[in-house]
């Protein structure tokens, strides 16, 4: 069934850390729950382009708070998470359509056999529903009960007659075989598709956010949906919040659920422990594949102040697998991971609390100094991994100011950057977006020191 388009929410706004909408009224859908099911199957979660597991630990924990046993969910990690420019052509650090294909069939079978299930559920981001639906076509659909598609561009980021190869072309061999037919979705397999309704990068008709601008894309804010799917707009949420925020949150688990979640919120535990991966840049390439000989020390901060609060709670090397921990902490702590891995800057990382336990508290060092930073005396980096900064929709402070280096209008900005003169070394920086505030100690960058105030939420 197709949902209608135009169904006004009421109450979005209640949602913790909720966005307001740049129109005067937000509109999006909710899809209705499906009859009750005694026992929610098995979840995978499926990152986008360039990303990681790690973006889903919000929502993994959220779902453990609705009941959900933490063994009955895993989120994969693809090797070389980036994409071909040319899906046909071998590419240093990247992966193609069936390289991803082949990683996501087999994360499936390992999650069905630790669990005993027959069938699970796929929830992926953007680049992520092009795995789940490639798996599905060619022969997974036996394996999937669920699949939920958080701001895939299932008609592609751009639809022209050059560029075949690439797998986000919409007129391309990839996208072409995946929508070909009257229904875009395989028989047995109950699909949802959520979309922003316009603040998606990825779904614009303008050329602008891909380097292009003035061409057309022949792409709209459509382009998310599939014939056959329920297709949900979740309101003025950006490329990344389709999956991350609170409000896709409640319509993934209802989705797969068959109910409303109990809570939103995430309830805290009292033992908190925390571990993951070191991952690198290798020749400026984001990729999953694991740092060996990288230090990682845990300290606990003052959250007012950034100020060290006693020597680190957790130190440890990286073997071969890349991994660090288990780190003991309490959920009420703020905390600073300092990562030293070879070739790279020391990283020095500000976190929020964890309220709750987490295996994949990834960690890749920062970039080397580029052209831009290398007559400031300090760096520090403002980074929101799990959505965009959008001005004017968001409160987004860094240092007191609104980052000058954030584009306003459509979302389109992870990150933002203060370089600091020698005199600015030593002090704290303030990283506020909405409800969540990180403080951040500048470090020297002679010294090859970099600061990152990472956003959970």
């Amino acid at each position: 069934m197709k949902l209608s388009r135009r169904t006004i929410l009421q109450g979005v706004g209640s949602l913790p850390f909720a966005v307001a909408s740049l129109r005067t009224a937000a509109i999006a859908q909710t899809a209705p729950a499906a009859a009750p099911s005694t026992e929610v199957p098995p979840i995978l979660f499926v990152h986008g382009n360039g990303d990681y597991d790690a973006l889903w630990m919000t929502t993994l924990w959220r779902m453990e708070s609705n009941g959900v046993a933490r063994e009955r969910m895993m989120a994969i990690n693809f090797t070389d998470p980036l994409a071909r420019s040319d899906d046909k052509l071998e590419q240093a650090g990247r992966s193609s359509t069936e390289d991803q294909r082949r990683e996501l069939a087999a994360a499936i079978a390992e999650l069905k056999r630790r669990t005993g299930a027959t069938r699970v559920a796929l929830v992926g981001s953007s680049r992520g529903g092009y795995a789940i639906r490639n798996v599905i076509k060619n022969g997974g659909a036996g394996d999937v009960s669920h699949a939920v598609l958080c701001g895939t561009p299932n008609h592609g980021v751009f639809a022209t007659d050059d560029q075949p190869n690439n797998e986000f072309n919409g007129r391309g061999t990839f996208l072409r075989s995946l929508n070909e037919g009257e229904s875009e979705v395989t028989p047995g397999v109950a699909f949802l598709t959520l979309r922003s309704d316009g603040l998606d990068k990825y779904a614009q008709p303008d050329g602008r956010f891909i380097g292009k601008p003035g061409t057309p894309t022949n792409v709209n804010a459509e382009g998310p949906e599939l014939r056959g799917a329920t297709n949900l707009v979740l309101g003025a949420l950006d490329h990344r919040e389709v999956t991350f925020h609170p409000r896709a949150f409640r319509e993934i688990y209802k989705f797969i659920a068959g109910r409303e979640p109990a809570r939103i919120a995430i309830v805290p535990e009292t033992n908190v422990r925390l571990s993951g991966l070191v991952t690198g840049t290798p020749g400026g390439v984001s990729t999953n594949r694991p740092v060996a000989g990288a230090t990682v020390d845990i300290f606990r901060v003052d959250p007012e102040t950034g100020e060290r609060m006693g020597s680190a709670v957790h130190s440890t090397k990286t073997g071969a697998d890349g991994r660090w921990g288990p780190a003991q902490v309490e959920p009420s702590w703020s905390l600073e991971f300092v990562l030293a891995a070879p070739d790279a800057p020391i990283t020095h990382i500000y976190r929020s609390p964890f309220p709750r336990s987490s295996d994949v508290v990834h960690l890749r060092p920062a970039r080397p100094v580029g052209p831009a930073d290398k007559d400031a005396d300090a760096v520090v980096i403002m980074s929101r991994p799990r959505g965009y900064f959008g001005l004017p929709r968001d409160v987004v402070l860094f240092d007191g100011r609104e980052p000058a280096d954030v584009k306003p209008g459509v979302p389109t900005d992870a990150t933002a950057t203060l370089r600091l003169p020698a005199s600015e070394v030593g002090r704290n920086i303030v990283a506020q977006f909405g409800e969540e505030r990180i403080v951040a100690r500048t470090w020297p960058a002679a010294e090859n020191r970099i600061a990152i105030a990472e956003l959970t939420y």
